[in-house]
């Protein structure tokens, strides 16, 4: 068994203690922690996004906090800022929120561009500047950002760039009957108590070591020119207003390594490109208004894309 896959399977298994049909959210999720991979969710509230968050950070032993955005947040409220101190006469450094290994930063279209701009640098490069002070966030570092597609008034939607930036997306559904009733069944104080009662079964270097053999795997040609001729028919299908960028094909690659490991195999083969596909590129294809009216969705081109590229043959 790869350490990859011990790590996540133990996460899964610990998690459904608390949680409630999220295996597939959760193992996504834990994939994008040890790559140091941005999460985007979008769901409905009431769903178990934050608690889904916090159970994982738990379990892999990492700080968590947590960003509630509104109209009114400002940088500093994200970032930091300096506050003076009477006793020294001094102005000290005071981190905000973002300073944790994962940060959950609820209903992220919410917040105003200024205040989503300032999570820009802590995205990419693992650190903050606060009054001219560059602050090195601790690592792993992941931000995982929520927003509902239900509510949109008085929301600012996210820029390309910034969507870019994310790993992943994932669009978290409502609990099916059987899954509600034993939900149902559970209880909210009993599935506090389970929460309460998590233990982290994992620590700081079996991350490192999982995040490591993501390196290991091999890649065959074949698969290269798979992942290319997915990004090409991106940029060229006609509902496409701007397709899969170059950092969406490397991230494309970097979760089908994981799909890899996570099957307990060494080398990527195309079922790991086709299960990678929507949640690595599904916030990256924009599409025309016209065919969003016409119910296409980024989904349905992605999945008419994997349908028209062949297959590499063995």
């Amino acid at each position: 068994m790869t350490v990859f896959s011990r790590v996540v399977q133990r996460v899964v298994e610990e998690s459904s203690k608390v949680l409630v049909d999220r295996v597939s959210y959760v193992e996504l999720i834990t994939f994008s922690i040890i790559f140091e991979g941005h999460v985007l969710i979008e769901g409905i509230p009431g769903i178990a996004k934050t608690l889904t968050a916090k159970t994982i950070s738990k379990l892999l032993n990492l700080s968590f906090s947590r960003i509630q955005c509104t109209v009114d947040i400002l940088p500093s409220d994200i970032i930091g800022t300096r506050v003076y101190n009477q006793k020294t006469g001094e102005f000290e450094l005071r981190l905000g929120p973002i300073y944790s290994n994962v940060v959950l930063v609820d209903e992220i279209n919410r917040a105003s561009p200024r205040a989503q701009s300032a999570l820009l640098e802590a995205m990419q490069e693992r650190q903050i500047t606060i009054d001219g002070e560059t602050v090195k966030l601790p690592r792993p570092f992941t931000v995982i950002a929520t927003q509902n597609p239900i509510e949109l008034e008085g929301t600012f939607p996210l820029p390309e760039a910034q969507l870019d930036r994310f790993y992943i997306k994932i669009d978290m559904k409502s609990l099916e009957r059987e899954s509600l009733i034993k939900l149902l069944k559970k209880d909210l104080r009993m599935i506090e108590r389970e929460f309460e009662n998590l233990k982290p079964i994992v620590n700081s270097t079996d991350i490192a070591e999982a995040s490591k053999e993501i390196e290991s795997v091999y890649v065959d040609d074949s698969i290269y020119d798979y992942i290319v001729k997915i990004v090409e028919y991106s940029n060229k299908h006609p509902a496409v207003r701007l397709g899969v960028t170059p950092r969406g094909a490397l991230m494309l690659l970097n979760l089908t390594k994981e799909f890899a490991l996570y099957d307990e195999r060494k080398y990527v083969i195309p079922d790991d490109v086709k299960k990678a596909s929507i949640p690595a590129l599904s916030h990256r294809i924009l599409l025309k208004p016209e065919y969003i009216a016409e119910g296409y969705s980024a989904q349905s081109v992605i999945r008419e894309i994997l349908t028209r590229v062949e297959v590499p043959r063995p």
